[in-house]
């Protein structure tokens, strides 16, 4: 469903991303991993067009989505939903209001039926009669569900989760992953998830990648990485007790 072919992306002199390729079936959940600054947010960023690499292409359902225009991107993106790390959530609308948001902008739906699937929404994320709610009055665990209510309200082939469990209490933990398996069992939606927590993110996915200094090292199953003796995933698998990985190295 999602091919990234040799896609390389600079800033300034600092190679960000450097010749990556990499595939998503559809239906999968898909874990990127990698230490911070190897360039996870910027291939997540690019697979959605926010970013414009510098070369190489990036396609979805067959199209490449580097050749396209503004308007062009925009279709693609009612396709892909995002959970942001932060949540993103607007603090001056209510949740009804926020879990809305891209009908109500997007949509010529009346008012009502969009009432209607925000109700139905936010019942299948477990948080029915929290519409008339602000964010502030929510704890983090309800913020991210939420963030992830407003994400699948118009049934996105794609959901992309961004740390989707940073912020919260283990219970919430709990809850989110659950939610996600359910989403992803209930829908068949492809899912892409950036985590530093590697319980969480190997639970969840079906298979995974292991981006280092702008390159992906290695993609494949959860159990191809259990046989995987690469000293530098080996040391990130143990939590770097040694030290920092070198990306030289790569």
């Amino acid at each position: 469903m999602i091919r990234v072919d040799n896609l390389s992306k600079s800033f300034g002199d600092k190679k960000v991303l450097d010749n990556v390729n990499l595939n998503i079936n559809r239906g999968e959940t898909f874990l990127i991993i990698g230490r911070s600054g190897a360039g996870k947010t910027v291939l997540l960023k690019s697979i959605v067009g926010l970013v414009r690499p510098d070369s190489g292409g990036i396609f979805i359902n067959g199209k490449d989505l580097t050749t396209f225009k503004k308007n062009q991107l925009n279709t693609i993106r009612e396709n892909i939903g995002i959970v942001f790390q932060g949540n993103a959530l607007f603090d001056f609308l209510t949740v009804g209001e926020n879990v809305g948001f891209f009908l109500y902008q997007n949509s010529k739906l009346p008012h009502l039926t969009i009432k209607e699937k925000v109700n139905q929404t936010l019942t299948l994320v477990g948080l029915e009669g929290t519409e008339e709610l602000y964010p502030y009055e929510l704890s983090g665990g309800m913020k991210k569900r939420v963030a992830v209510a407003r994400a699948i309200i118009y049934k996105p082939q794609i959901i992309i989760y961004d740390e989707p469990t940073t912020g919260v209490d283990p219970i919430a933990v709990d809850k989110i992953v659950s939610l996600i398996e359910d989403l992803h069992n209930r829908f068949s939606i492809t899912s892409i998830i950036v985590t530093h927590d590697l319980h969480v993110g190997l639970k969840l996915a079906d298979r995974l990648a292991f981006l280092l200094g702008g390159k992906i090292i290695f993609e494949g199953s959860k159990r191809e990485l259990s046989e995987l003796k690469d000293e530098r995933i080996m040391q990130f698998m143990r939590g770097s007790a040694e030290g920092p990985i070198k990306e030289t190295e790569v």
